[in-house]
């Protein structure tokens, strides 16, 4: 089985630093995978936060994201009480979604590279919405 190989993006416009907790570490003693997608939420919900915006509220009132697909590579452990950096960097929006590329490093060692598949979606009719002018806006904003 052939591996999906991510490779690191040229910018990454947020920054979110987290400490490794108990609740994180898995029976081998190092970053569970689960609590890694929890930790990359928390990152998306800040950059997010950061544009002025939110993963039910893409400024519209009405439309909000759901994650579509979501790839991990791991390339070191991470430890209870490590201090993480998650980068991340929003781009290949389209017409009614984008993907979000994270980094997660300690110090300067990469522990993993993630990207995820993210649908707009409006909360009130339940159903695939486009991406907001309010959310393209914000972005421009951030990314020049």
């Amino acid at each position: 089985m052939s591996r999906i190989k991510l490779s690191e993006q040229s910018d990454y416009e947020f920054h979110f630093t987290i400490t490794l907790q108990p609740r994180d570490i898995n029976y081998g003693g190092h970053l569970g995978n689960d609590s890694l997608v929890s930790l990359l939420g928390a990152a998306r919900a800040n950059a997010l936060r950061l544009l002025g915006l939110s993963e039910g509220d893409l400024g519209d009132g009405r439309t909000g994201v759901i994650m579509s697909d979501l790839v991990v590579n791991f390339r070191a452990e991470g430890f209870m009480f490590d201090e993480l950096l998650i980068d991340t960097h929003i781009g290949e929006v389209n017409r009614t979604g984008f993907r979000i590329f994270h980094r997660v490093t300690k110090d300067k060692t990469l522990i993993a590279l993630a990207e995820t598949g993210i649908t707009t979606f409006d909360y009130v009719s339940r159903k695939i919405a486009p991406v907001p002018g309010t959310f393209l806006g914000a972005l421009q904003a951030q990314t020049g």
